[in-house]
């Protein structure tokens, strides 16, 4: 489990395609305390770390993986949002976020508001209605919160000190970035399905 606070930016410094991809990234990490077995979500995909270096992690991506992620784009040079997983006791500065990726979304627009950005997002049908006015997303593993919805587009505020510590300060218009709907709205969708069969 994570929070969808971001402790790093990662850079991927390796991608090796053979059966399962397999991902070096560069991290300011501490690694001695990465345990091989680990969980790291990386752009918001809760991955198993496999091998490690002094500043580098190593994670695998199955073809599922790739299809449903940003992870399938990724090369030498793309910088991620990190975030280790939830200690007990920690700080639940976000919301809780698992690392399942729902889906892709698309940046529509991006215009300043203020000393913020207001960026736009497109998602599929499937995953627009567990988005909701002021309920939390994960995008890219960030936690945020939704301003507004209009049918499968809504907008959020990224503020200046979440562009400086995320990827956010560098994304653009036409991107795909990785979609985590709210887990207590992903319940309540089932619990009214089950209720109607």
């Amino acid at each position: 489990m994570f929070t969808g606070i971001i402790t790093d930016i990662g850079t991927v410094r390796k991608v090796t395609k053979a059966g399962d991809t397999r991902f070096e990234i560069a991290t300011a990490y501490d690694l001695a305390t990465v345990e091989i077995g680990a969980s790291i979500a990386c752009n918001g995909c809760c991955l198993t770390v496999v091998e490690k270096g002094g500043d580098w992690f190593a994670i695998q991506a199955s073809a599922e993986t790739l299809s449903r992620t940003t992870l399938g784009g990724w090369t030498a040079g793309t910088r991620i949002n990190l975030e280790r997983a939830l200690k007990i006791g920690d700080e639940l500065g976000g919301h809780i976020v698992s690392g399942h990726v729902d889906g892709l979304g698309e940046i529509v627009s991006i215009r300043p508001e203020g000393d913020s950005k207001r960026f736009r997002f497109r998602v599929p049908h499937e995953l627009a209605r567990f988005i909701a006015p002021k309920g939390s997303v994960a995008i890219d593993g960030t936690s945020l919160t939704v301003n507004e919805v209009e049918g499968r587009e809504f907008g959020v505020n990224i503020i200046p000190h979440t562009q400086a510590v995320t990827t956010w300060g560098s994304l653009a218009e036409g991107q795909r970035v990785n979609i985590e709907i709210d887990m207590l709205a992903r319940y309540v969708a089932r619990l009214t399905e089950y209720k109607a069969t």
